[in-house]
């Protein structure tokens, strides 16, 4: 079941970038992603109440569950959206890629996991990448596309520290199915009380392209993505499941080049090739690695 869950992810992800950037518009941002992750939540709830696999989380996992409705499903997005406003979809999917690279820094940093040097390697190799990739985009585009590729660093690193609580909350016995529904209510609610608290309009675009995008994000790339991807997470731990990022830049990109006019340079060509030969370096060293003795089989 493992690389049918990757292809999943893979396929839904690397296409949810388009439709991120067609909920820009007049909804305030944090109102578009708490209106997809409120539609989330109530499919998911809907679920389990007609499967009766209803579970509540209680004691220590109640502040991970809340950690990762801020992470993975409130601030991840609102740095994502606001990338999106000045750099095309595929470039925002090339720099998620790093969750790969950041999630093993942070499993190294919170549980003691030994940083190899394939990784270390792998992880320089990768941000070389995104700065090749990057570079002529900087130029061109100057401070706001600076702001733009920090306002993805920083989605990136919420995803990764939601990875941790995900791992920590299956290690408790809680199955994303439970922990992504109510992350999802805790995400939505926590957008829906800055909305009020910073007195946003809160407007809605009826639009089809809109409404549909919506909904396209809220089922196949909230429900059905997040489940299949913290169910690798539960079972694969968090470094080996963010492998599938490596592959999401290859379909955001091609959809960018015809959604919205993304041409393939040579700079951006060999960034994306080694921003992806990085992450790949990460999870699967080369064999003369582990005979040198560098790598622990």
């Amino acid at each position: 079941m493992t690389m049918p869950l990757y292809a999943l992810v893979v396929l839904i992800w690397g296409s949810t970038w388009i439709a991120l950037k067609m909920q820009l518009g007049a909804v305030p941002v944090e109102l578009s992603i708490a209106y997809r992750f409120g539609l989330a939540a109530l499919v998911l709830f809907a679920w389990l109440l007609l499967t009766r696999q209803w579970r509540v989380p209680r004691g220590a996992a109640v502040p991970r569950v809340l950690g990762q409705g801020l992470c993975l499903f409130s601030l991840n997005f609102v740095c994502f959206m606001h990338a999106s406003e000045t750099l095309a979809s595929g470039l925002a999917a090339v720099v998620f890629s790093s969750a790969s690279i950041w999630n093993a820094l942070l499993a190294r940093l919170l549980y003691g996991r030994r940083l190899a040097p394939h990784v270390l390697a792998g992880s320089v190799l990768g941000l070389a990448g995104l700065a090749v990739l990057f570079w002529p985009e900087l130029q061109q585009g100057g401070q706001a596309s600076w702001q733009g590729l920090a306002w993805a660093l920083g989605g990136t690193l919420c995803f990764s520290c939601g990875n941790m609580l995900s791992a920590s909350l299956q290690a408790l016995g809680y199955r994303p199915l439970h922990t992504n529904a109510w992350g999802m209510l805790a995400g939505t609610l926590l957008l829906a009380g800055y909305a009020l608290a910073a007195g946003l309009p809160w407007t809605f675009d009826a639009s089809w392209r809109y409404a549909g995008a919506l909904v396209y994000l809220a089922v196949p790339g909230s429900v059905i993505a997040f489940t299949a991807y913290l169910t690798l997470v539960g079972r694969l731990g968090p470094e080996k499941a963010a492998y599938a990022t490596v592959l999401f830049p290859i379909v955001a990109l091609n959809i960018s080049a015809v959604a919205e006019g993304y041409q393939w340079t040579p700079p951006g060509v060999l960034g994306l090739l080694l921003a992806m030969a990085g992450n790949v370096l990460v999870f699967r060293p080369p064999r003369w690695l582990q005979t040198a003795g560098l790598q622990k089989a």
